[in-house]
């Protein structure tokens, strides 16, 4: 027993808390000899049927029973996918957190409006080593859609676990810091045990643009735009576009408003930090926007993905109180729909054209990619040359390509693990294999409430928005158990009480009978009586109408 002990001791384990099958809520867990490290901490927006809630992040229940053993959260990068989660961990687990300075900073700004003042925040610079134990932890510069993003390579006696982060080889970088790929080398030299990589376009044949290609789009848009009022939507926390927009608008003399929260946050947070070079004079306050004429302005502004509540989205509703879309504006969405926001995004298209305004979208020229496509991820796997390898990152689709290129590459099928958020892999030098499982899943943040929205609330709040609502009150005597008053009924998204008066003279006489039978038969458990009066009225309103709103009976005893 002692010696089954101590070979398990010596097994690294990799468990994905997110991030697998799925775009977002990216974090991994590595353990090894009784210490665990955490790669990020993101968050995943809602999906259609989660009515009402805000955002997602991972069930964290395995970390929360270890916590003892927890020795820091290693951050990637500083977009939401990575560190949404953030804020809401902290508040379970008070552990130290390490990433770049901008990611960092970005951070900074989350734990402040979460009023969380006690958190353990520890900048780092690209290639220096932290020593958790038995753990070294390096971080490696990679490019990306935002600065400072960071592979992580995690250094033990058994090997090197390399995890890429969200990455893209780009060789002309808009700061000109290109990726470590000596660095990588290095590694690889030393043997690099197993790589866990991005799988975002790992369906996408060739190789993703330089980011510096949408500078010359954003030119020719702003030099065809002699009269216009000009409004960019991307992403905030894509600090590489906000530059060349800014740069863009310096070249053809425009002043450049911000809004929306995101936005503002990013632009202070990027700018006190060094990461925005933008003019003196040259930023000025929305309010200030009607001051100058159309051809002199610039509007930076959240919405690129159709969020309801946007800054874009609330100016296409006429619903934003300082912007109005007029025609004549030329409005730029500089980003691609992430899976699921198509909808969204193409509602808040329409609207804009209705307005009268000129919309460039899905354009190649105004946007690309921060991810690697194939031939970036072959020229990594070959320049890493993993003994294991674990597609990360991505829906499923994007996992099995991944694994579909490393094997073209010559890897054997049996090192491949295309796994589920959960799985347990366990590894050493020698071997890996899935062994098993942990508590994982999606945790529902709505309002201020987090994970008390559950499958069984979803499944009351779709019922009532598809069938609606009725509630039955009736008053009867504490007593005897006979009817003093009632039965009133009160329809909210079922029907028009006003409108269908038979119906529901009908369901009260379906109700008084229900309660007459109880009184009869001298049954006065409110249970028995609830439950009577929900299955008559279903099976009534039902052959109706052909429709199964939710009953709600109130019993009250006087």
């Amino acid at each position: 027993m002692i010696q089954l002990f101590k070979k398990n001791a010596n097994k690294i384990k990799i468990m994905a808390l997110g991030g697998l099958n799925e775009i977002g809520k990216n974090m991994t867990v590595v353990e090894y000899k009784d210490e665990i490290i955490v790669i990020d901490a993101g968050l995943s927006f809602p999906d259609e049927d989660m009515l009402g809630v805000d955002i997602v992040i991972p069930d964290i229940t395995y970390l929360i029973k270890n916590k003892d053993k927890i020795k820091g959260i290693f951050i990637t990068h500083g977009h939401e996918d990575h560190i949404g989660a953030l804020p809401y961990i902290l508040k379970k687990i008070n552990v130290p957190v390490y990433g770049a300075k901008l990611s960092i900073g970005l951070i900074q700004v989350k734990l402040k409006e979460h009023k969380i003042n006690n958190a353990k925040l520890n900048v780092i610079t690209p290639r220096e080593i932290i020593k958790v134990g038995n753990m070294d932890v390096e971080f490696i510069k990679n490019n990306h859609s935002i600065p400072d993003a960071c592979s992580i390579a995690v250094h033990t006696d058994q090997g090197i676990i390399y995890h890429t982060g969200d990455f893209k080889i780009d060789l002309t970088p808009i700061d000109g810091e290109v990726m470590d790929i000596h660095r990588i080398c290095e590694l690889s030299k030393k043997g690099v045990l197993l790589m866990l990589a991005d799988s975002t376009n790992a369906e996408r044949p060739g190789s993703t643009m330089s980011e510096k290609t949408v500078g010359a789009g954003l030119d020719d848009l702003f030099r065809k735009a002699t009269n216009s009022r000009i409004l960019v939507a991307t992403f905030a926390s894509n600090i590489h576009r906000l530059q060349q927009i800014i740069n863009t608008a310096e070249k053809f003399n425009r002043k450049v408003a911000v809004s929306g929260r995101s936005m503002i946050n990013v632009v202070g947070v990027a700018t006190e930090l060094g990461y925005l070079n933008i003019p003196d004079n040259m930023l000025i306050d929305l309010n200030d926007l009607s001051r100058y004429e159309d051809n002199e302005v610039v509007l930076i502004t959240t919405g690129s993905q159709g969020e309801p509540m946007s800054a874009l989205a609330r100016m296409a509703s006429s619903d934003h109180k300082k912007v109005e879309i007029k025609s004549g504006d030329l409005i730029i969405i500089s980003a691609h729909p992430i899976p699921g926001n198509e909808k969204s995004i193409s509602k808040v298209i329409n609207c804009l054209f209705e307005k009268g305004a000129e919309v460039v979208y899905e354009d190649s020229e105004i946007h690309v990619s921060g991810h690697a496509k194939q031939e970036e991820l072959k020229l990594l796997h070959r320049l890493v040359k993993p003994k294991f390898f674990m597609p990360a990152h991505g829906e499923y689709r994007m996992l099995k390509k991944h694994a579909e290129l490393a094997e073209e590459l010559g890897m054997p099928s049996q090192n491949i693990f295309v796994n589920k958020t959960g799985d347990i892999l366990e590894i050493d030098r020698h071997s890996a294999k899935v062994v098993g499982t942990i508590p994982t899943g999606n945790v529902l943040v709505d309002g201020l409430g987090v994970g008390d929205v559950g499958n069984i609330v979803l499944r009351d709040r779709k019922h009532l928005s598809e069938d609606g609502l009725m509630i039955v009150v009736v008053t009867i005597s504490k007593e005897d158990g006979k009817v003093l008053a009632g039965p009133d009924i009160i329809s909210r998204g079922f029907v028009y009480v006003r409108e269908s008066e038979d119906l529901m003279d009908g369901a009260k006489n379906v109700i008084k009978q229900v309660l007459k039978e109880c009184e009869d038969r001298n049954i006065k458990e409110w249970a028995y009586l609830k439950n009577n009066i929900k299955e008559n009225l279903k099976e009534y309103l039902y052959q109706k109408t052909k429709r199964n709103p939710m009953i709600l009976p109130i019993i009250m005893e006087v």
